[in-house]
């Protein structure tokens, strides 16, 4: 009831009538069938037990949390974009309580949120992509439901909390933007590539020093036909992998460093690899949602609806192929050393078509859409895919991608949204199973509200399914409090998982020694 509706009591209001003595110690008996009979609907007002496990939280954002990313200088840098039109940026390392004040039925004072370093709005609808250009973090990016694309000037990570983010430009050409991933090639620093609604694919270089034309167009491309769902660079930078909700997967050559390789594109004249729903073999009903490309760059995997995965391979390139001629001449692109499907790779500066566009595998291990795909860092051989049916399944793509692990209830019940490989170090210990550790441990989040680590080391026969511990905080479990996302970094010698939570709170989770 909002203050309007309180009843107002005027002078004609007539005088209540008082209990006497006898009355007011007159005992009314309870039935306690009634008791028994309380009507569900009362039940919302009940208290909600949670269980916590967060180091510290940052809760400014008024709405669910769309997307996070951390600054690839200083991880502990962190970005998030909501459903309140609103990205903030913010470090990770400051001490918190363990709950966020929001959860507290009586908050006690001095418990607070992590601090923001920056505020950035002017997006008109809710921000689901963001990501910090490579290879320093010298801008970041967000994207939005508004079409908007928007970057911001980023300080060097030591100055961050003296120095403003300032806005330096945006461009708006699509109605939606979907996704925004940031190109690792050296030789093209400040590059991202964006996927929208409509299928379009869009690569933009960043430039600080010309704010009148600071978002330099490289390449557009327009032959997905429905919503373009995800993208994924080869780790090089050199080619770019999107897929479709039309079924369709198109590998790019933003740079043109296939076509100096002298691989030619296909007959579409854009896309150097492209498959689509055409192709009975390839086609998944019901479209693709996720796709990753391998550590070697010699295929790429696509997931779609009711749990099928396709292996597509990909051209090798030769490490010299190179368009800017600003590039640092050291640098070598990867890939000329790699197998493809058991196929020899030979003479390291030559490009070979190879098995170019040829499906590798047809997998189907899962019930319901794969939301999620990651390959493991050398020289594990394996290839993790999360989903909406709450299970995790890992194929070994050095044995013709035999299922190694199924984990069916992963996430019980409930969609799986992100799994990623920990990075190896060299620091850590081979018996650490904590997760910093080594590269075998495998982080999952999901809709239930847990993020979870898995040890992928043996087969379907290992104990707990290689649970090897979970982290609690967000409400999840049907309560609007999943977990959207999450990145993992160190912090003073220990791991740390950021989570982006639909119940508007990110989450630091101390992951063990790193």
């Amino acid at each position: 009831m909002s203050g309007n509706d309180l009843p107002i009591h005027g002078e004609e209001d007539e005088p209540s009538e008082m209990l006497n003595a006898d009355e007011a110690a007159e005992e009314i008996a309870t039935d306690p069938d009634i008791l028994m009979d309380s009507d569900p609907e009362d039940e919302d007002g009940q208290e909600i037990s949670l269980e916590n496990d967060s180091i510290a939280h940052f809760d400014r954002h008024t709405d669910s949390l769309f997307c996070i990313t951390s600054h690839p200088l200083d991880p502990s840098i962190i970005a998030t974009g909501a459903g309140d039109d609103t990205a903030y940026i913010f470090s990770s390392t400051t001490p918190s309580p363990l709950l966020p004040t929001s959860y507290e039925s009586n908050p006690e004072p001095g418990r607070k949120s992590l601090e923001a370093i920056a505020e950035l709005k002017g997006h008109s609808d809710s921000v689901n992509a963001i990501a910090f250009t490579l290879p320093h973090g010298d801008f970041l990016c967000t994207a939005g439901l508004d079409g908007r694309l928007r970057t911001y000037t980023i300080p060097p990570p030591q100055s961050l909390s003296q120095q403003p983010c300032k806005f330096l430009a945006e461009v708006q050409e699509v109605e939606e933007i979907n996704w925004v991933a940031p190109s690792p090639n050296p030789a093209y620093p400040n590059t991202i590539a964006l996927g929208a609604s409509d299928g379009s694919v869009w690569v933009y270089t960043i430039d600080g020093s010309d704010p009148a034309s600071a978002l330099q167009l490289q390449q557009a491309y327009y032959l997905h036909t429905a919503s373009c769902t995800a993208g994924a660079w080869s780790p090089d930078g050199k080619l770019l992998a999107t897929v479709s909700e039309e079924g369709s997967l198109y590998v790019w050559d933003p740079f043109g460093e296939a076509a100096a390789s002298g691989i030619t594109t296909q007959s579409s004249g854009q896309a150097i690899v492209g498959l689509t729903s055409d192709d009975q073999r390839f086609a998944v009903e019901g479209g693709l949602y996720s796709v990753a490309i391998a550590p070697t760059g010699a295929f790429v995997a696509v997931g779609g609806a009711e749990g099928n995965i396709r292996v597509i391979g990909l051209p090798r390139l030769s490490s010299g192929a190179r368009t800017n001629e600003n590039a640092p001449k050291s640098q070598h692109g990867g890939g000329a050393k790699n197998k493809a499907g058991g196929a020899k790779h030979t003479g390291a500066t030559e490009s070979s078509t190879g098995q170019a566009g040829q499906i590798l595998a047809s997998l189907q291990a899962q019930t319901d859409g794969v939301e999620t795909l990651a390959f493991s860092k050398p020289p594990l051989t394996l290839l993790a895919a999360g989903s909406v049916d709450g299970s995790i399944a890992l194929f070994d793509t050095a044995h013709r991608f035999a299922v190694r692990r199924l984990i069916r209830e992963a996430h019980e019940e409930y969609a799986v949204v992100k799994v990623e490989f920990v990075s190896p170090s060299p620091s850590r210990g081979s018996n650490s199973n904590t997760a910093g550790s080594g590269g075998w441990l495998l982080t999952s989040c999901g809709m239930d509200g847990v993020v979870r680590c898995w040890d992928t080391r043996g087969g379907t026969a290992a104990s707990g399914q290689g649970l090897v511990k979970e982290w609690r905080g967000h409400r999840g479990e049907g309560e609007g409090g999943g977990v959207m996302g999450f990145v993992q970094s160190e912090s003073e010698g220990r791991g740390r998982i950021i989570t982006a939570g639909d119940d508007g709170v990110s989450l630091v989770f101390d992951a063990g020694e790193a």
